[in-house]
């Protein structure tokens, strides 16, 4: 079990402050109301990690008088990495959305994109539900790895190429709550 002083020793550096992942949000926020004004709209946030990301992109959009007329949000949960620093390149679905999203405005909502096999995976699965429309935000990209070319309608921040933690973004579970993007010192990929 880490104690608060080892959770706190092992960050590097941050990367983004709590304060620019707020404005990053609420860019995205704009920029999604502006192409579902006054139009329902389902945000799909893929779990674990975009669960702050959708939590906060949700409110934001709300607050936006010219935004969505409403606003449904559900969630699914994949997963290519396990425990790992690195995916496995194989994505597995664990759970699936609890609405149809046929014939509906849907974001796939996404803390980081990596390699982009998930997003691929994701598009390809909801393209075969027939949604009105199917885009993907995402708070992070990270595209110097990238195994395939996916298309992402809303980007955050760029990540630059290292592991990052934070902000939902995890190792081996650990670092999720952390307001802010983080990267990890070396030494935390061995106690972990």
């Amino acid at each position: 079990m880490k104690t608060r002083e080892s959770y706190d020793g092992a960050i590097e550096r941050t990367l983004f402050t709590a304060k620019e992942i707020d404005a990053a949000v609420q860019r995205l926020a704009n920029q999604i109301a502006e192409d579902h004004c006054r139009q329902p709209l389902t945000l799909v946030g893929v779990l674990k990690g975009a669960l702050y990301v959708v939590t906060d992109l949700a409110r934001a959009l709300a607050a936006i008088p010219d935004g969505p007329s409403e606003i449904i949000v559900d969630y699914i949960c994949v997963s290519s990495y396990g425990n790992s620093a690195r995916s496995s390149g194989e994505v597995r679905m664990l759970k699936d959305v609890s609405e149809p999203i046929t014939g509906r405005n849907v974001v796939i909502v996404e803390d980081i994109v990596d390699n982009g096999l998930t997003l691929q995976y994701l598009r390809s699965l909801f393209e075969e539900r027939r949604p009105a429309s199917l885009r993907a935000c995402v708070l992070f990209d990270k595209p110097y790895h990238r195994r395939v070319e996916v298309p992402v309608d809303y980007v955050g921040l760029q990540s630059p190429d290292q592991f990052v933690v934070g902000y939902g973004l995890d190792y081996q579970e650990l670092f999720r709550n952390l307001p802010y993007l983080a990267q990890l010192r070396p030494a935390a990929f061995k106690e972990g």
